[in-house]
């Protein structure tokens, strides 16, 4: 007997959702094979941090401060994804020349919290603020930012001049707004292709911001235990479709209308931002001391600190003694 058209609708119907359902298998099978935030960031975890906690409005910050009490500030800031841990090399020297140094975890990195919010520019201001309301660091800072931390840093100028004593500027992101593809800026789809595509290769992908990443041979490895604790991914995602869509080069236009004494360094080499992307920041900073630093890439500060080092602590050594 001929099949009724009911009988033909019915079995389209169980055929389409068997086809769904091995479709949403697939894609559910292939989101936990990459899925390796497996852990909370809780007390036992920040057991194994270094540093210390200070609690903010949105969570608590991890962060490391050191040098004499009675000293200048100097607060450093980290870029995109590579946590406090990127200025070892920075901190200790500036401990070493005699300053007060703090270093932290932007919230979704680190050993920081990953509190659910909208990971803006005003959201990274506020971290920043209220981590020095609570450590009772009043007074001026000097600020220095690497990569993504240039803007953050630059933005802090900006809105608390009062607050700024100088900026120093390491091959900062420079961006006029940028358009994320659609295939992360829609919900669902966006987490699926960030976690399944991007996030897989965050560790590796690193290595980029050198030159010469075979004298880094531990830098892929010390990046990975962030990426176990739930909200990593969700923090940085938040920050590509909200803190990228900002226009940064408004941050650096209003430094430049201001007075505070600037740094601007950068590797000639760099792959992640554009030595000639220095010219754009030198046009809104024209008064920035600029330091060209020969074979390097995005942290030159890691692979010159016989340059960058010296350079950075005259900087702020001789900015403290016209005070």
């Amino acid at each position: 007997m001929p099949a009724t058209p009911r009988r033909r609708l019915l079995r389209t119907a169980v055929t389409a959702m068997v086809f769904l359902l091995a479709v949403a298998g697939w894609f559910a099978w292939r989101y936990r094979s990459v899925d390796v935030e497996a852990r909370d960031l809780d007390d036992g975890a920040r057991k194994t941090a270094s540093g210390s906690f200070a609690r903010t409005s949105a969570g608590l910050v991890n962060y490391a401060l050191a040098g004499p009490a009675d000293a200048p500030v100097v607060v450093l800031v980290h870029g995109f994804s590579v946590p406090g841990y990127l200025w070892d090399t920075v901190f200790q020297a500036l401990t070493e020349a005699g300053f007060r140094v703090l270093r932290y975890d932007l919230f979704g990195r680190g050993y920081s919290d990953r509190p659910p919010a909208r990971y803006d520019g005003s959201f990274f201001d506020r971290q920043l603020v209220e981590l020095l309301d609570v450590l009772r660091i009043q007074g001026t800072v000097d600020l220095v930012g690497s990569s993504m931390g240039g803007p953050i840093a630059a933005a802090f100028a900006c809105r608390h001049p009062e607050r700024t004593g100088s900026l120093a500027l390491f091959d900062p992101g420079y961006s006029r707004g940028q358009t994320l593809p659609w295939n992360l800026r829609l919900p669902i789809i966006g987490e699926y292709n960030f976690a399944t595509k991007i996030a897989p290769r965050l560790a590796e992908s690193q290595l980029t911001d050198f030159l010469h990443p075979d004298r880094f041979p531990d830098w892929v490895a010390r990046y990975r235990p962030q990426m176990e604790y739930r909200g990593f991914r969700r923090a940085l995602l938040a920050t590509l479709r909200n803190y990228l869509a900002e226009n940064w080069s408004l941050e650096y236009d209003c430094v430049g209308r201001g007075t505070a004494p600037v740094l601007l360094v950068w590797g000639k080499h760099d792959r992640d931002v554009p030595f000639e992307t220095s010219r754009d920041v030198l046009a809104a900073i024209p008064r920035a001391k600029f330091l060209a630093v020969e074979d390097a890439a995005h942290v030159p500060f890691l692979e010159h600190p016989e340059i960058t080092g010296p350079a950075l602590v005259e900087f702020l050594a001789r900015l403290n003694r016209q005070k």
